[in-house]
C-alpha cells in the first residue's frame, strides 16, 4: 500500500489520499507505518502534520490492525479523530478509541 484513501468522514472537506511510500507524511500515515496509536496533543508542532481543517489543534490516530493466516500483524487503516482543543485526547481517550477500532476490525469481513 502506498496511499491512504480517505474513507467515510464527518467533518470540512479533506484531502482524499495520504502518501505512505516513498515519503510518508503526517500523523495518519505514522501510525499506520509504527503500527501504533498516536496521540498529538498540539498538532501545529507536529512534524509534517497534514492541516486538512485549520481550526484542528489535537489528534489521535488508531491503527486498525489484524493478524493474518502466518500471525503477523497488518495494518488495513487508521481511524483518525481530530479536536478543536489542544490536549483533546487523555489516556481514557486512547484506551477507548483503541477498544473501538478492534470492534471495527473484528466486526468486518476482510
Amino acid at each position: 500500500m502506498k496511499k491512504l484513501l480517505l474513507g467515510p468522514f464527518c467533518g470540512k472537506p479533506a484531502c482524499q489520499s495520504i502518501t505512505i511510500a516513498p515519503k510518508p507524511r503526517g500523523v495518519c500515515a505514522d501510525a499506520f507505518i509504527q503500527k501504533k496509536t498516536l496521540v498529538v496533543p498540539q498538532v501545529d508542532i507536529y512534524p509534517g502534520h497534514i492541516a486538512c481543517d485549520s481550526e484542528t489543534k489535537s489528534e489521535m490516530v488508531v491503527p486498525l490492525t489484524l493478524k493474518n493466516e502466518n500471525n503477523i500483524e497488518q495494518v488495513l487503516g487508521v481511524l483518525d479523530l481530530d479536536c478543536l482543543a489542544i490536549s483533546g485526547f487523555n489516556a481514557d481517550d486512547k484506551a477507548g478509541v483503541e477498544k473501538v477500532a478492534r470492534l471495527i476490525v473484528s466486526a468486518c469481513d476482510w
